[in-house]
């Protein structure tokens, strides 16, 4: 498969080159005009890229502030479900939305094990 960049700069150089130097001349049984419609499916294919890149590079800033308004909504959920009375930070329900319950919290406690000396 040719490389689309280098196939664009080469459908570029020809027509420049071409348009400037044997604008009225035919090649390969071609004219200019007819070379250039050879071309045009090319150019209006990599337009229709661009403008889908376009969409694609919106969608994804679309997403991302979609994101942030959720998790500010979402740290105000987590923020009630701690303040009610009859939830708390030990609740099913805070569990449920993906946080460590406090009575499942660890406490950081380690107990070494004592090793032997090593015997001589």
């Amino acid at each position: 498969m040719p490389n689309a960049k280098k196939t664009e700069e080469k459908i570029e150089r020809m027509l420049n080159a071409w348009r400037t130097l044997a604008p009225d001349k035919t090649f390969a049984g071609l004219t200019l005009t007819q070379f250039e419609a050879a071309a045009a499916p090319s150019s209006a294919a990599r337009r229709k890229i661009d403008a889908l890149e376009a969409q694609l590079a919106e969608a994804y800033a679309e997403r991302d502030r979609a994101d942030e308004a959720f998790e500010t909504r979402a740290k105000q959920v987590v923020a009630g479900v701690l303040a009610d009375p009859t939830e708390g930070d030990d609740s099913a329900l805070y569990g449920a939305l993906g946080y460590t319950r406090a009575s499942e919290q660890k406490t950081g406690l380690t107990r070494r094990k004592r090793t032997q000396p090593p015997t001589t």
